[in-house]
């Protein structure tokens, strides 16, 4: 009887190491709304106003997220229970970006998808690849590219020029033309949300080899 209560004992006590291992595993991919408060609350991450992270709080933060940035899928939905849950990526997007009270919204985005950016690359063995202004551009693509009035983009130019690098403003058969190193500095300083914009769609087209690679990302619940 004893040698019975023993190893049903044991079988126990490795049902529940291979849970919590296992449980361990997927809090790597996913965490539920509870389980993220319950991180924060260790980190004594809180408010901007310093107060405690509330589930209201953590809704709010979310929905600004998935609005920010419906294209990296970071809520997935557990068809069973009904329940959201957030993958890795979006709680570290949280903790980075949403409640990071050092840098601006803007700013802590841009720097978390440069970051992922790099450790997709890293993981996946690929060079940087930012090859995206390949062109000098006048006024009037420029009001296009970035989406932008004219005054807007005149302003922009000389802020560019106010810091030291009026070499990328040049003139072509009497037209104010901008460089595509121009370009690419205006992108990063000034319409940060335009270049927020690459950052995302490149992310994404890394996560996608992600993905193609074996690794777990938003189909890990198979509802896609």
């Amino acid at each position: 009887m004893l040698r019975k209560l023993a190893l049903i004992n044991f079988h126990n006590k490795e049902v529940m190491k291979m849970w919590r291992s296992s449980e361990q595993a997927l809090d790597s991919i996913f965490l539920s709304y509870n389980k993220i408060l319950k991180r924060f609350q260790l980190l004594g991450v809180t408010t901007k106003y310093g107060k405690e992270i509330t589930h209201e709080d953590l809704r709010k933060a979310i929905e600004v997220m998935l609005k920010k940035h419906p294209t990296c899928r970071w809520r997935s939905e557990k068809v069973k229970s009904r329940k959201y849950f957030i993958l890795d990526e979006g709680y570290a997007w949280l903790l980075q970006v949403y409640f990071n009270k050092e840098k601006s919204l803007i700013d802590a985005d841009v720097d978390f998808f440069e970051d992922r950016i790099i450790q997709y690359e890293e993981l996946l063995g690929l060079e940087h690849d930012e090859n995206w202004w390949n062109e000098d551009m006048d006024i009037k693509q420029l009001c296009k590219y970035f989406n932008r009035e004219e005054i807007t983009i005149r302003k922009a130019i000389n802020k560019m020029c106010d810091s030291g690098l009026s070499e990328y403003k040049s003139y072509i058969d009497g037209k104010v033309v901008i460089s595509c190193k121009g370009v690419e500095w205006i992108c990063k300083n000034v319409f940060k949300q335009k270049y927020l914009e690459l950052l995302e769609k490149y992310k994404m087209k890394l996560t996608e080899l992600y993905i193609k690679a074996g690794y777990p990302y938003d189909h890990f619940f198979h509802r896609n």
